[in-house]
């Protein structure tokens, strides 16, 4: 029977799900039912083992993170990815974590992927039109653009949620001043020390900052230097 499934995407998409959460690293029963509703393979060069928990190359010296990572972030999130919120994905990239964020705020809500690779934001759109997340980009709640993901995304903000995909040397303000007050962003600050920072606004406009995990992640930079491999 093992073997007879073993072809399956969404088999192997739900077995990947299982696995995080068989070595604690997902406890949320809803971030998993996000991750196994949005199939990886859809997001990832062809080629590539898509259920493997680990980063990999998708061009453009930039990387999508490892499975654990996602869980990791959409659980730090979870609250407040809730249906009619708004969430800001900076360096949106293959646009998976994106389509996450979409399927949990829902049609009521608004998904914003950044990116400043054009190519890639191209790219993001096709994988999430074969992805379960098709038709809230049809219906326009979700939504990819071109830009530098420092400045975040005006048009829709203040976000309950944004999440960073790369390493800022500093927390950039533009994005803290597109926070909403009780909302938190998830953000790797460092140079070659990395931490994953959770910062949270409080009601009174104040934010607090705590230290996650250690992290490796590709830097926060200009589209050119990422370009030319920093």
């Amino acid at each position: 029977m093992e073997r007879f499934w073993a072809g399956s995407g969404i088999s192997k998409n739900k077995a990947m799900v299982e696995h995080l959460q068989h070595y604690g690293v997902m406890s949320s029963k809803k971030v998993a039912e996000v991750m196994e509703t949005i199939d990886r393979a859809f997001f990832v060069p062809d080629g590539t083992p898509a259920y493997v928990d680990s980063p990999m190359a998708i061009g453009y010296n930039a990387t999508i993170s490892a499975p654990h990572m996602h869980a990791t972030c959409l659980q730090l999130l979870e609250e407040h990815l809730k249906p009619g919120m708004h969430a800001l994905d900076v360096g949106s990239g293959t646009g998976y974590l994106t389509a996450c964020f979409a399927v949990m705020v829902g049609p009521q809500g608004r998904a914003v992927g950044v990116e400043h690779i054009p190519e890639l934001v191209t790219s993001s759109i096709k994988n999430i039109e074969k992805s379960a997340a098709a038709p809230l980009l049809r219906e326009g709640s979700l939504s990819v653009h071109v830009g530098d993901g420092r400045q975040g995304w005006p048009e829709f903000a203040p976000y309950d949620a944004i999440h960073v995909g790369a390493a800022a040397p500093e927390i950039p303000h533009a994005l803290v001043d597109q926070l909403k007050p009780g909302g938190r962003m998830v953000i790797p600050v460092g140079n070659i020390f990395q931490d994953l920072k959770v910062i949270d606004k409080n009601q009174d406009g104040s934010i607090s900052v705590r230290s996650e995990t250690s992290v490796r992640y590709v830097p926060l930079t200009s589209r050119d230097a990422q370009l030319r491999g920093y």
